[in-house]
């Protein structure tokens, strides 16, 4: 066994002044140890004695598969301090704290540390004490550090994230450029560069701006087979999320938003609807931050609602799911945040929400950039979006992407293998896309080759004379641009074409693409999902209707009479005491408590209170005699807030401002403010608007419509002017009905 003679410091449970001297401890020792391990995982062992021997070493490792102890262990069982790179505060916090809890000295240093702190820790790592010194890429090329690490005795640097040195990874820093030029001015000091997210590319950038050509590379696979990867459209998405979360009660989970203001707004959702959750984002302050981080970590919290920042080296072995509420910047980043789910082993599940609005939001935000950038993100939100369009095995895809072949038929831990779309032949259609790719020398993107495929008369395919080839128009008998699309991208996937490592978004005809052409033999290909450009409208806070085509039409029937006894007694209409609609909800989720009620559409809290108690008795009584297992978990609340126009409306009403003054004054149109007076009214606040329909009515024009509405057999407007219509504007009798409901029915 490999044995080297080491100094561990650790620190004594009374004293942690106080230090403890062992020799001739053996790796495994120290892994037993200090990180309670019996044995390494992977090539870990491998890795670490690269290291010892002061090689430079480059690692991709998938997330949860134990990167950190690559570095951590040489550098304890090392003399001197063990430099690591890290590009988040968050991280180094972790680790740090890790570090600290098993007596191993580890400091950071960042921008969070006062003067007084910094020099500190400058002057413990100087005198050999830290064995670990956490540095932010920023911090590193400042000068004032480059001197006082001049001074230390460096073991080795370790550069976790290497993928952010490349302009083609999914988190570029500039920053990173410089790390190799730092590193030099040490001195001859060995290098680890790390990262779970290198694809043939990113992984020769690295290399090569390292200059670790020679380096030792340590490479695991992907695979993570105890996750289950799902896509889904991104339709009543809060609604899903809910009923995905309750299935999974009591589990720890994350939920990834790319924008702040979502992490807020989703976090907030989620408590009214009972569930354990917290926000996560840089924009909150830094004590809030690690408090709700703290409390994941404890178990305190449940669910964290975070922007992607959250959860890189945050050791959580059991998450059990991951869901993604927006479409990610890229795979990396979606295989990078997936893989914080079960990494003790366990089944767990990653679910994302998918609508190609998301994809267009994305390229807004980089139109700004260089040239440069803006191509490569634009190429890797196409590559976002395939992959949830597709429907070939989503494990097949992952590895794929970052160079590692699947040759499972179905790994039956994904949505596309459960359940699979439907097949069609695709031998022509893959002979035709090899053809292409050969015909215009291996140089062109997806794009081009489909409309050379169709015949597409574009400018670039003109300019290369490509509408001269032999195979240019071939496949015009099917004209959809997009499903040939979906055959080069299916090609690809089976290894008939690679990609060109330099210049990704380029094919190239492998070896079993050649054979193919001389031999082609059946190959069936997948329909991809049919994803739109529509989602959950995002300022939309109020809860969505479920849809109820499906309803319980037994149920309804009871439910209708019971209506109209109810109604009978009371000497009102039917509609007053709940509309259809209302109904139908009731009949799909069956509420069995009041609260369970208040959350149907158009019921709110006065009516439930006022006509609930005999359908909820009856509902109940139901769902006994048929023994049904009810979806109350589907009922969605909202957080109560509404928005500034309705808080506004209000409160002005109270104030009997007339609405033409409250439509100037929040810039809004007159019909607006009537249907904002509508939504408050029907979702159960009752509003007294008398003193403005005075204004517009007299006493007999205001009782002939009250007349109508109290008689009529449905409040619909249609039907109410064709009655009035001719005798008052639409205006007037949507005020009376507002007026009429609320007195009636609140």
């Amino acid at each position: 066994m490999f044995a080297i003679k080491v100094l561990i410091n650790f620190l004594l449970y009374n004293n942690p002044g106080e230090m403890e001297t062992t020799s001739e401890v053996s790796l495994k020792d120290s892994l037993k140890r200090v990180f309670g391990y019996d044995n390494f995982r992977g090539k870990q062992e491998e890795i670490i004695h690269n290291i010892l021997d002061r090689q430079n070493t480059f690692v991709i490792m998938p997330t949860g598969a134990g990167k950190s102890l690559c570095y951590q262990l040489p550098a304890i069982v090392q003399e001197g301090t063990a430099i690591v790179i890290s590009p988040l505060i968050a991280l180094m916090k972790n680790q740090v704290d890790q570090m600290n809890a098993v007596g191993i000295h580890a400091r950071f240093l960042n921008s969070t540390l006062t003067k007084s702190e910094s020099n500190r820790v400058k002057k413990d790592t100087i005198s050999g004490i830290v064995k670990l010194l956490y540095v932010a890429p920023e911090s590193l090329t400042k000068e004032e550090n480059v001197a006082f690490l001049k001074q230390a005795t460096i073991s080795f640097v370790a550069i976790d994230e290497a993928h952010c040195i490349s302009e083609w990874g999914h988190d570029f820093r500039p920053e990173y450029r410089r790390i190799k030029d730092i590193i030099g001015q040490l001195g001859d000091i060995p290098i680890i560069a790390l990262t779970a997210t290198a694809t043939p590319k990113v992984q020769l950038d690295i290399q090569k701006n390292l200059s670790m050509d020679g380096a030792e590379l340590y490479k695991s696979s992907f695979n993570r087979t105890n996750l289950y990867y799902e896509v889904r459209p991104k339709k009543n998405a809060k609604k899903q999320l809910i009923r995905f979360i309750k299935d999974h009660k009591g589990a720890s989970g994350i939920i990834y938003c790319l924008s702040r203001k979502k992490v807020e707004e989703i976090a907030e959702f989620l408590r009214v609807n009972d569930i354990n959750a917290a926000p996560y984002h840089a924009g909150m302050e830094s004590k809030e931050r690690m408090k709700n981080q703290d409390g994941f970590l404890n178990e305190d919290i449940d669910v964290i609602v975070a922007t992607i920042a959250f959860g890189m080296g945050i050791d959580k072995p059991d998450v059990r799911f991951v869901v993604h509420y927006d479409a990610p910047k890229s795979i990396e980043g979606y295989y990078q945040e997936t893989g914080r789910a079960g990494r003790d082993g366990i089944s767990s599940n990653c679910l994302m929400f998918y609508s190609y609005n998301d994809i267009l939001k994305l390229e807004k935000f980089n139109k700004d950039k260089a040239v440069t950038e803006r191509e490569n993100a634009r190429f890797l939100l196409e590559e976002m979006a395939s992959y949830a369009d597709s429907a070939i095995c989503r494990r097949k895809q992952l590895l794929h992407y970052f160079g590692e072949e699947f040759t499972v038929d179905n790994c039956g831990q994904c949505d596309n293998c459960v359940h699979p779309k439907e097949q069609f032949e695709g031998k022509e259609m893959i002979k035709l896309v090899i053809e292409a790719v050969g015909q215009t020398n291996e140089r062109f993107d997806i794009n081009h080759l489909a409309a050379v495929i169709i015949g597409k008369n574009t400018q670039h395919v003109k300019s290369y004379d490509h509408d001269k080839l032999d195979v240019f128009g071939k496949g015009k008998d099917i004209s959809d641009e997009n499903l040939w699309r979906s055959v080069i991208r299916q090609t690809l996937l089976h290894e008939f074409l690679k990609k060109d490592i330099e210049n990704p978004s380029v094919f190239k005809v492998s070896k079993k693409g050649q054979e193919f052409l001389k031999k082609p033999y059946s190959h069936m290909l997948s329909k991809d999902h049919e994803h739109t450009a529509e989602g959950d409208n995002e300022e939309d806070t109020d809860r969505i209707p479920l849809n109820v085509s499906a309803y319980d039409k037994t149920l309804f029937g009871i439910l209708k009479k019971l209506r109209k006894d109810i109604a009978h007694e009371e000497d009102i209409p039917p509609y007053v005491i709940f509309s259809d609609p209302s109904l139908e909800e009731m009949c799909t989720v069956y509420p069995t408590t009041m609260d369970d009620l208040k959350q149907i559409v158009g019921v709110g809290e006065s009516k439930a209170k006022k006509f609930g108690d005999p359908f909820l008795q009856m509902i109940e009584e139901y769902i006994e005699e048929n023994d049904i297992v009810t979806a109350s978990d589907v009922l969605v609340k909202t957080s109560g807030t509404k928005s500034k126009n309705k808080i506004y409306i209000i409160q002005h009403i109270d104030q009997k401002m007339d609405f033409e003054e409250i439509a100037e004054a929040r810039g809004m149109k007159y019909e607006d403010v009537i249907a904002e007076v509508e939504n408050i009214c029907y979702s159960g606040t009752k509003l007294n608007i008398d003193y403005y329909i005075d204004q517009l009515l007299d006493d007999d024009r205001q009782d002939d419509i009250y007349d109508y509405f109290l008689n009529a057999e449905t409040d619909e407007l249609k039907v109410a002017m064709e009655e009035l219509g001719e005798y008052y504007s639409e205006d007037e009798v949507r005020l009376m009905r507002v007026k009429f409901m609320s007195e009636y029915a609140h």
